[in-house]
């Protein structure tokens, strides 16, 4: 083989060597790419919907005040035990673009915190009297997170977050026997602690701490003798551990 046959051999094979090597180079990064592509959650303004399900761990109403026309002025002395119970709810939410670490986000959720069997405690000006064996009460519960201020960790995959805002409650209570109960309506406290992680890029998991609190006035058929419970005011705190998913986009 000549000289010039030989030289023109090695070009040849440096060729083919360098377009594998560019063949090569192309499909690793594309390799990594596409993972990263498709499955990195959103660098820009984000809204979100989540649905969860959970569980409620009331305080019991304390704080109580009778309001029920006629025996108005008593207080209630001892505190109202209220049941664990299921909770469900729905989110929506949105980050902003020029500030992925803050959003907005407004929810809804529905629990039954049943108030246990037990006994009553009224005092006055004449003294107390305490009643035993009452009937457990019906409980709804329904809280509507208005406007949450969420501050979250935008990281690749985990991301913390916190959130602080007003809340609607609107509660029902009703006795046994199904007559006139009473409802109440109020502006509290909703704050919550949690971290969200991304399974793909529109989809995430969550797990969740929420703390509610309102000062409750169950009063809309206080001046009902009929009614039951009878008319009275009392505080409602809980707290709700839950889990769930959610649909960026």
């Amino acid at each position: 083989m000549s000289r010039a046959s030989l030289q023109v051999k090695v070009r040849e094979m440096a060729m083919n060597t360098t377009r594998l090597t560019r063949r090569f180079v192309t499909t690793s990064l594309l390799a990594l790419l596409v993972p990263i592509v498709l499955f990195a959650p959103q660098a820009y303004a984000e809204t979100y919907v989540a649905g969860q399900l959970g569980m409620t761990f009331p305080q019991a109403l304390s704080g109580g005040d009778v309001t029920q026309h006629g025996i108005g002025g008593l207080t209630i002395s001892s505190d109202q035990p209220l049941k664990n119970s299921l909770m469900l709810g729905a989110k929506f939410g949105h980050y902003f673009a020029k500030a992925r670490w803050v959003g907005i986000e407004t929810g809804l959720s529905f629990a039954n915190p049943h108030v246990k069997e037990g006994s009553l405690t009224l005092s006055g000006p004449g003294g107390s009297a305490t009643f035993n064996g009452l009937s457990g009460l019906s409980h709804r519960m329904i809280i509507w997170d208005v406007a949450t201020l969420m501050f979250r960790y935008p990281g690749y995959r985990l991301q913390p977050y916190v959130g602080i805002g007003p809340a609607l409650f609107l509660a029902k209570l009703s006795g046994p026997d199904a007559p006139p109960g009473q409802s109440a309506t109020a502006i509290g406290l909703n704050a919550e602690i949690g971290a969200r992680y991304y399974i793909t890029r529109r989809w995430a998991l969550f797990g969740e701490g929420q703390y509610h609190r309102a000062r409750l006035g169950y009063i809309s058929n206080d001046d009902d003798s009929a009614a039951d419970p009878f008319g009275f005011r009392a505080t409602y705190s809980a707290l709700t551990l839950s889990l769930g998913v959610s649909y960026h986009f």
